[in-house]
């Protein structure tokens, strides 16, 4: 957020203080390397989107898991609920049952 702010012409600094947030933890986070968890999910984030797409939109969090594992890719079916979520995708509000 604080970087779509920036790039609309604030100062970190103003934006820091309105959010109650250290101008230092700011600069802090963004020097820091990606976790081992942001790495795996961005690497997953791609062939959860091409699953669901290739379902027609239909696919939940249960089907993409299985679908993962036939592919070969392993993930528990939180992480793939968490990830649909941030992506944005839905199943199909037709759904039967």
């Amino acid at each position: 957020m604080i970087d779509h702010l920036r790039a609309n012409g604030l100062g970190v600094d103003p934006v820091c203080r309105v959010l109650d947030l250290s101008p230092s933890t700011y600069f802090a986070r963004k020097k820091r390397p990606k976790s081992a968890r942001r790495l795996r999910d961005e690497q997953l984030m791609p062939v959860i989107e091409e699953i669901h797409a290739e379902s027609g939109g239909t696919y939940g969090a249960r089907r993409i898991t299985r679908a993962l594992g036939r592919k070969g890719v392993e993930a528990a079916r939180c992480t793939v609920e968490r990830l649909m979520a941030e992506l944005g995708l839905l199943t199909s509000p037709f759904r039967l049952g």
